[in-house]
């Protein structure tokens, strides 16, 4: 909850700054104001009301300025160091050779598996006797694609995703694979929009500050972090005048983590 809120503040931290800037100015003019009524008046009751009105002016500037340092901490110390603490505390796996998308089998165990034959009856069996189990649906595996989805959204083939790939859904932390480059190259971005974020568009991640001219891993993105569903994921592309040059857009499906299945049999030796 705690994480949420400081990472919210750090998205709308430009807004805030405008707002802040905006009431300070408006403070700082009161006080003005205030000050120049006290030291023009000569009446007693006068001075005590200008005296009184410039404490008050003073007090909001002192407060607005408080507020304005609490947001630049939280934007430029506390949110980059605990989204380092959160990455860290998530292993990071990712499969990806030549655009397949293949889901990890794990391995069996050393000793093999030990199937108890007690329970198989050879021969005729009455139907009515046998207990059949039940299928169960099967999870949706990492780096299945979605039919019908949205189109993706590529202005220009310097700024392209192989992976995530559209239509992609997504349960566990990957590695973004794409190109990011442009002529005066500044940095790139990931930027993501769904429910999670409020339907806008919020930066995830750290800037990229080196180009990726050819397609390579661009950084990574942990899913964890948000309610599954829809999103639109984005990479974005700056030039050194901070201005847009190029971007790629996708639509993932964020799921929640398929559960771990429970081995038949017993393990031998155990």
């Amino acid at each position: 909850m705690i994480a949420s809120l400081v990472f919210f503040i750090e998205q709308i931290a430009t807004g805030l700054y405008i707002v802040l800037g905006v009431l300070l100015f408006l403070a700082l003019r009161w006080w003005l104001r205030a000050n120049g009524a006290y030291r023009a008046t000569h009446f007693e009751l006068e001075r005590e009301v200008a005296r009184y009105n410039r404490s008050n002016a003073g007090t909001v500037v002192i407060l607005l300025l408080e507020l304005l340092l609490i947001i630049i901490g939280l934007q430029q110390i506390v949110a980059p160091t605990l989204r380092g603490t959160l990455n860290l505390e998530v292993s990071l796996v990712s499969i990806a050779e030549d655009g397949d998308f293949r889901t990890p089998v794990p391995s069996p165990p050393s000793g093999g598996l030990v199937i108890d034959p007690s329970g198989v009856q050879l021969g005729e069996v009455d139907p009515a006797s046998q207990i059949l189990p039940t299928p169960t649906l099967t999870p949706t595996p990492v780096g299945t694609i979605v039919p019908n989805a949205p189109p993706a959204a590529c202005t220009s083939p310097e700024a392209t995703l192989a992976i995530p790939a559209n239509g992609m859904v997504v349960f566990e932390p990957i590695t973004v694979v794409g190109v990011a480059t442009t002529e005066n190259f500044s940095f790139y971005r990931f930027e993501l929009k769904g429910e999670s974020t409020s339907g806008n568009f919020a930066i995830i991640g750290v800037d990229g500050t080196q180009a990726v001219p050819v397609e390579a891993a661009l950084g990574q993105f942990v899913p964890a972090y948000y309610q599954p569903g829809e999103y639109e994921f984005r990479l974005t592309v700056f030039d050194i005048t901070t201005a847009v040059r190029a971007s790629c857009t996708v639509t993932i499906y964020i799921s929640d983590p398929i559960p771990t299945p429970t081995p038949l049999g017993t393990e031998a030796g155990s």
